[in-house]
This record gives C-alpha cells, sequence and structure tokens, in this order.
C-alpha cells in the first residue's frame, strides 16, 4: 500500500487543520488506519486510530474529544480533523495502515507508512 499524506501548516492555538492521507495500491489487504506523530526529540506516538471497513475508531487520551478520524469510502482516502489544536500538537502527523485492528495502538504492528506531514501550532 502507498501512502500520501497531505494537510499540514502553520495554525493558531485553538485553531483547527483536517490531514488527509490517499491509500493506493493493494488496498483491499487495510484492516486498520493510523494516524501517529512525531515531535522533535521524542519517540513516534499514537494519535488515533479507525478500524478500515467499519466505524470504530480509537483515540490517545490527549487528542480525544479534539480529533476525529474517518475515511472517505469513495475514495480510499483517510482523514485526521484536528480542532482546538494546541502548541504541543506540535509534530510530524504521519499515516499508516495495518493487517490488525486489534494492534490499531502500535506503531510496530503496521505496515505501511506515509511520509509525513509537520503541524505547526503557534500565535
Amino acid at each position: 500500500v502507498q501512502l500520501q499524506a497531505s494537510g499540514g501548516g502553520l495554525v493558531q492555538p485553538g485553531g483547527s487543520l483536517r490531514l488527509s492521507c490517499a491509500a493506493s495500491g493493494r488496498t483491499s489487504s487495510i484492516d486498520v488506519v493510523g494516524w501517529f506523530r512525531q515531535a522533535p526529540g521524542r519517540e513516534r506516538e499514537f494519535v488515533a486510530a479507525r478500524a478500515w471497513s467499519s466505524d470504530l475508531t480509537v483515540y490517545a487520551g490527549s487528542v480525544s474529544g479534539r480529533f476525529t478520524v474517518s475515511r472517505d469510502n469513495a475514495g480510499n482516502t483517510m482523514y485526521l480533523e484536528m480542532s482546538n489544536l494546541k502548541p504541543e500538537d506540535t509534530a510530524v502527523y504521519y499515516c499508516a495502515t495495518g493487517t490488525s485492528w486489534r494492534w490499531a495502538r502500535f506503531k510496530s504492528k503496521y505496515d505501511d507508512w506515509g511520509q509525513g506531514t509537520l503541524v505547526t501550532v503557534s500565535s
């Protein structure tokens, strides 16, 4: 599966941003879509995930209630809608696909990764 992430940028605290991740290739193998982020000097961390063929979702506690993950079923595009952004949300955001919803929170269980898109939250 090939993934192309986009939508990052500079936003003020309290603002909103939508990230997109277009999937192509062997999409029939996808069971879960995840979003992760990596801030400078920190490890890549789980943000959110959605089952590919159902509405099951799971979120990290730090973003629950502010971020929403969804999928455009017709176009194989995944979205991460981010609102009420905070400076601590600043990071490179990555989308990834895996073959098991069971391991949705674990980055080591994802097979394919997008190139990352930078989100900067600053006034």
